[in-house]
């Protein structure tokens, strides 16, 4: 029994292997068929040959370095040229400035001296006419007491004349005026040092900003280089947005350095350093353009009193100069008076005088602060400062030759 069993097993077992071997002959059968529209129309590839029967490449002639030769080297391009420096400018002098640009100077002041000139011709001068002349004067901001004096003076030398031809009436006009403005005052901008001491002259320049304070100390670096002076510029005005560019401009026109410190830094320290390095170089005028913010704010005021206690550790100051607009009158009077009493102003500057009929204001800031005006701007150019001479002054007043 247990043969038969064993038979049956073996029987079952041979039968299952000869049905998976029929099943999987058929799968790849059908699998190595594929249907006529999917069969590929291209050629197939030719197989490689092996052997003698391979056929080499063709290789290209190989030619030398020399034969190909090698791409010209690019040509460097040349360097950049350097900024040309500004060609040094040679001012005019100073001497008799004031008498070349005395026309200017006539054609917006003339005003005043023609206006005294007309009234004081009158047959009969009456008050009336001399109420007029004192309007006259008022209006050109000579100053209430100043005024009163001149009338005064007026009247009696009329008196005394009897007829007044226009000539006398013009020499009249023209002494009495004269005697107002101040011809023995000492305008000289004071830059040399006093004593044996070797250091340069200091000159502090003070004022509102908006009166041309920066501009005219450079104007008055171009003054001084032209009588042959050599100057060194302290760009101390370090809160108003590129003053010290501006005056560096000024300062490379001429050839005199401008020492300057960072915006809003300390002025005082610029202005200590614009000192001590214009004394190591040897430079005949420190010129320090100060900050000039507005007069009525304190801090400033005394931040400027600070810049001339620090100037003044290495030796006085030997001028200081206040910058004054003249079309702003009365105004004008205000801040001089502000200034007086932080700095001691040894000099004006009046600015803008071509632009005004208002030339009184120069008896009247002469008289509010003690001092002389000693320069007069008459223009935007770069030599338009002149230093004031009385005699011009009065003769562009009145027009006369």
């Amino acid at each position: 029994m247990e043969i038969v069993i064993l038979v049956a097993v073996i029987a079952v077992v041979l039968l299952g292997v000869i049905s998976g071997l029929v099943v999987s002959g058929r799968k790849k059968k059908a699998a190595g068929e594929k249907p006529e529209s999917t069969q590929a129309t291209t050629t197939a590839p030719a197989e490689p040959h092996v052997g003698e029967e391979a056929t080499g490449t063709a290789e290209a002639p190989r030619r030398t370095i020399e034969e190909v030769g090698l791409p010209p080297a690019e040509a460097e391009a040349p360097p950049a040229p350097a900024p040309a420096e500004p060609a040094i400018e040679e001012p005019e002098p100073s001497a008799g400035r004031l008498v070349r640009l005395r026309s200017r100077l006539s054609r917006s002041q003339n005003t005043l001296g023609k206006g005294l000139l007309t009234l004081l011709s009158r047959e009969h001068l009456d008050d009336a006419t001399w109420e007029e002349i004192e309007d006259t004067l008022l209006s050109a901001d000579v100053g209430v007491a100043p005024t009163q004096e001149l009338v005064e003076r007026l009247r009696e030398r009329v008196r005394i004349l009897g007829t007044r031809t226009p000539e006398e009436l013009r020499a009249l006009l023209r002494a009495e005026l004269l005697t107002l403005v101040g011809p023995d005052l000492d305008r000289t901008v004071h830059t040399e040092t006093q004593g044996p001491v070797d250091r340069p002259g200091v000159v502090l320049v003070v004022g509102v900003n908006g009166t041309g304070k920066t501009t005219t100390t450079g104007k008055l670096g171009r003054v001084l280089v032209a009588d042959g002076k050599s100057v060194v510029l302290g760009a101390a005005d370090t809160f108003r947005a590129a003053a010290a560019d501006q005056l560096q401009t000024w300062g490379k026109r001429v050839g005199a350095r401008t020492v300057r410190g960072p915006e809003a830094g300390d002025p005082a320290s610029v202005a200590f350093d614009a000192v001590k390095e214009g004394t190591e170089e040897g430079a005949d005028v420190v010129l320090i353009d100060t900050a000039g913010r507005l007069h009525t704010k304190t801090g400033l005021m005394d931040e400027l009193g600070k810049v001339k206690r620090v100037v003044e550790k290495q030796g006085p100051v030997d001028e200081v100069l206040l910058v004054l607009d003249a079309t702003t009158g009365q105004n004008g009077l205000v801040q001089a008076r502000v200034f007086a009493e932080v700095v001691d102003i040894t000099g004006i500057v009046l600015t803008k005088l071509d632009g005004t009929a208002k030339g009184g204001i120069v008896v009247a800031v002469q008289r509010e602060l003690g001092v002389p005006v000693k320069l007069v701007g008459l223009g935007e150019g770069a030599d338009d400062l002149a230093p004031f001479e009385a005699e011009a002054f009065v003769d562009a007043l009145i027009g006369g030759e």
